[in-house]
Parts: structure tokens; C-alpha cells; sequence
């Protein structure tokens, strides 16, 4: 055998690997089922001004008017421009805002999560911070501030990422030890065989957040606990002991990205409101993330300017 039957016996070997392996990765492709569309609608933050609300409406027009319209919708938070600190004829007239585009505008069913713009708080107090939570909960007509469900085979996680700081005064951005908890057991009582994606306002862990703003000096990064959720750690870990935790979703910092880490896909899905509504918040437009589950566990996360 010479040279060139050598490399001419060669190249057939390999093309029919490829042609194997290109075979499989079809058939794999195709067995797999799609079981929901989420669009996932974070950061409105509608307000009286600056076309607000035409935008909001916009949004919703173009996430119902999709091609495959998605199943539900997912309020990542920060649904009113601000609550903390207004008084509370201002708090009511965004709330009634957002309430009416929804009224008149939105056919699809919601899952919603709080925000911490969501949250009144006139005093600087603990007990005020819990009356503004209660009021944004009202107002969203949810019964308790984090929350499970099971929705065609999968496990969906609403978390409270929105705390008051010790000291009463305004928020940090982590579980408390009682959400905690009931998350390990809620993650412990979920069949290891059924995915899981958790949804949170503040980014359990995300990228961007060494974008926002001027984050580095003295040779050091600073990551504000407003920022990224002070327990990641503690959270990552809980996620490694379930690998049935596949991905999650986030919004608060009106930045796209996304992070691969330990097997968990975590995506911070930008903003409806963009630069809360006065155009590109840095390189990241407008928009929303279309979000398709699968029966095999798998995700697709795509942002969408709408």
C-alpha cells in the first residue's frame, strides 16, 4: 500500500464518521420535543413619561404577535419605574398603569416575581420594607413572595431575591435562611428526573454586572450585593447536590448575558425598558427573551429587540 491509498482510505473512513456522527446529531435534534415558550418580560419600569407606555404595549404586541406565540409570560421584576421612596398617589398611578396595559393589551397567563423597584418604602425600616413587598405582592396577586410550580414536565422556581438589610435600610440582594429552606426541600421533594429552571430578579450569577458602571479600582473589582446575589456560593453549591437544575433566568441589570457554570446555564435577559425607556442601556437595546423548554431538559434562550 502506498501514500496515497493510505491518505485515499483515510479520507473515506472519516467522511463516513462524519457522516455517523452528522446522522445522530440529526436524529438527536429532531427527537426531542419542545413543551413551552416562555417570553420572559423583565425590567419595565413603566412610568407617566417618556412613551412608557406605548413601549410596554409595543412589547407585548410583538411577544403575542410572534409566529409561535409563547405559552406564558415570566415578569422578572421591576415591573413600575419606582416605588421605593415616592409617595403613595405616585405608587398607585404606576401600579394602575401597569395594570391597565396589561388589561387591555395581554391575552397570555403570567408568572410574576418582585422587584426591588416594586417596593415601597417611605421609612428606612424593616417593617416598612415588609408593608411595600406586600403591597407590590397585591398588586402582582401573588400569594406568597417565592413560589414553585410544575408546567408541562417542568420544575419552575420563583425566588425573592430582594431583602432589607439589616439595619432596615434599603435592599441587598439574596434569600433569606427561611426561603432557603423551603428551597432545599422543594429541590429535594422534585423528581431528579425533571428539569428544573429557577427565575429570580437579581442575577444569581451573571457576567455583566462588571459592566455596570465603573466596577473596577485600586486594583480590585467591586460588585455591589445589589448587584449579584451576595449568596451565590451558597446557592451553586445547593444547585451542584440537583443536576436536574438546568438553568436561570434574571433581569435587574438591563445588560444581556449569559454564564455556563458547573452545568447550569444562567441567562440575565436585559430589559423591556431598555435605559428605562430613553433608548440602549450601553450596547444592550430594548427587548425580551424568548425562552423554549424541552422534554429532554434541554433550554434555548433568545433575546429579542422587539
Amino acid at each position: 500500500m502506498n501514500r496515497r491509498d493510505v491518505v485515499r482510505r483515510m479520507g473515506t473512513s472519516l467522511a463516513a464518521l462524519s457522516t455517523t456522527k452528522l446522522t445522530a446529531a440529526s436524529l438527536a435534534a429532531t427527537s426531542k420535543q419542545r413543551v413551552l415558550r416562555i417570553a420572559h418580560l423583565t425590567d419595565v419600569h413603566i412610568q407617566p413619561l417618556v412613551g412608557a407606555v406605548k413601549g410596554f404595549e409595543k412589547c407585548l404586541h410583538h411577544a403575542q404577535g410572534l409566529p409561535d406565540k409563547p405559552d406564558l409570560i415570566i415578569n422578572g421584576g421591576d415591573a413600575v419605574m419606582e416605588a421605593h421612596g415616592r409617595g403613595q398617589d405616585s405608587v398607585r398611578r404606576q401600579w394602575r398603569l401597569y395594570q391597565d396595559v396589561l388589561r387591555s393589551e395581554n391575552t397570555l397567563p403570567i408568572l410574576n416575581c418582585i422587584g426591588n423597584h416594586d417596593i415601597w418604602c417611605k421609612q428606612e425600616t424593616t417593617a416598612c420594607f415588609e408593608a411595600g413587598r406586600k403591597w407590590a405582592m397585591d398588586e402582582l396577586q401573588m400569594t406568597s413572595r417565592y413560589y414553585s410550580l410544575d408546567r408541562n414536565g417542568w420544575h419552575i422556581i420563583v425566588l425573592d431575591s430582594v431583602q432589607p438589610k439589616a439595619d432596615g435600610s434599603w435592599y441587598t440582594a439574596h434569600i433569606d435562611d427561611e426561603q432557603y429552606h423551603w428551597l432545599e426541600a422543594d429541590l429535594r421533594a422534585t423528581s431528579a428526573e425533571t428539569p428544573v429552571l429557577v427565575i429570580s430578579h437579581v442575577p444569581i450569577l451573571a457576567a455583566c454586572v462588571f459592566f455596570d458602571g465603573q466596577r473596577f479600582a485600586g486594583e480590585n473589582w467591586n460588585i455591589p450585593a445589589r448587584w449579584m446575589h451576595s449568596d451565590t456560593v451558597r446557592l451553586t453549591n445547593l444547585f451542584q447536590r440537583h443536576p436536574n437544575v438546568k438553568s436561570a433566568l434574571s433581569g435587574h441589570i438591563h445588560l444581556v448575558d449569559r454564564v455556563d457554570y458547573n452545568g447550569i446555564s444562567y441567562f440575565c435577559n436585559g430589559a423591556v425598558s431598555g435605559a428605562w425607556w430613553f433608548g440602549r442601556y450601553h450596547h444592550t437595546a430594548a427587548g425580551y427573551a424568548v425562552v423554549d423548554l424541552y422534554d429532554d431538559g434541554s433550554l434555548e434562550n433568545t433575546y429579542v429587540n422587539y
